[in-house]
């Protein structure tokens, strides 16, 4: 829950506990509730070289308002060139990369791939 409307619904608790509860509050509440969860989650998969936040990027993926987005093509568009950008844009990291192999038998690198969301 949204920490205003955590905040809210104390309010109300506690102006119920002291007889001060109206349902002029209690509707405020509600529509602070439904508010709240008409929020989206926006989800993104940056893929890097190594598991530090200011490692580059290396590839994208952006899942926002349903749709699926690699973005754009050429990586000087991207719009976070490290994992550190996008997290200072807001972004919280919700799974560490574990070091992945990748590619064909004589070209094997590893990638390292942050998830982060963000709620809108």
């Amino acid at each position: 829950m949204n920490p205003n409307v955590t905040q809210q619904l104390e309010e109300c608790i506690d102006q119920l506990q002291r007889g001060r509860l109206t349902e002029e509050r209690l509707r405020e509440l509600g529509k602070a509730i439904s508010e709240n969860s008409a929020r989206r989650q926006s989800l993104l998969y940056l893929q890097t070289a190594t598991t530090a936040v200011t490692s580059k990027v290396i590839g994208t993926l952006l899942v926002e308002d349903g749709a699926v987005s690699d973005g754009p093509f050429d990586p000087a568009d991207w719009p976070y060139k490290t994992v550190l950008e996008a997290i200072n844009a807001g972004w919280r990291v919700i799974r560490f990369p574990a070091q992945l192999l990748s590619g064909h038998e004589r070209d094997v690198h590893v990638i390292c791939e942050f998830i982060l969301e963000k709620w809108e």
